[in-house]
């Protein structure tokens, strides 16, 4: 006996899976696939789309009662600091250097006026750090900020100009 799902009713699973989250999304993959009846995985994953894997886990899951955990904090991209366990001290002791406290101290914040792009360079330069293992220079601004450090042209001092001012014979 072969079932034949309608589009509206694909359409339906598709979305109703779509808006679910990890566990109760396999779960209900895994009800739907069970109410399929036999061959229901395979029609699961050629008509909806669905990976056999995960309903599978979720079959599992649904099973045994108990529900896996997903760990999604651990996926993805690490920080350039485990890569580089000094980085973050290297940048410290370049930008020092170059760096001046708020002069109304009003902010514990303090300015310097290195570029990222400069620092990037002094970097590879003084600690000789390859250009493939350093990040960019965008991570490189963004590491400053987090350590306190806010970057600024520094302006040049211009001298005011003085007025004259006006007597009764420049008024006439």
């Amino acid at each position: 006996m072969s079932i034949v799902l309608t589009d509206s009713l694909k359409k339906l699973l598709i979305e109703t899976a779509f808006q679910l989250k990890g566990s109760a999304k396999r779960k209900f993959m895994a009800q739907t696939v069970q109410g399929l009846g036999l061959g229901g995985q395979r029609l699961a994953s050629s008509e909806l789309g669905w990976n056999r894997d995960t309903i599978r886990k979720g079959t599992r899951e649904l099973k045994s009662g108990i529900t896996c955990v997903d760990n999604m904090s651990a996926k993805g991209r690490k920080k350039a600091e485990s890569h580089l366990p000094n980085l973050l001290e290297d940048i410290k002791n370049i930008v020092d250097s170059q760096s001046q406290i708020d002069p109304s101290f009003k902010s514990q914040r303090l300015y310097t006026r290195l570029s990222a792009v400069e620092v990037r360079k002094q970097l590879i330069e003084k600690y000789s750090y390859s250009n493939e293992q350093l990040s960019t220079s965008e991570t490189i601004r963004i590491k400053l900020n987090d350590l306190g450090y806010k970057l600024t042209r520094v302006k040049k001092v211009q001298p005011q100009k003085k007025f004259l001012k006006p007597t009764q014979s420049l008024s006439n």
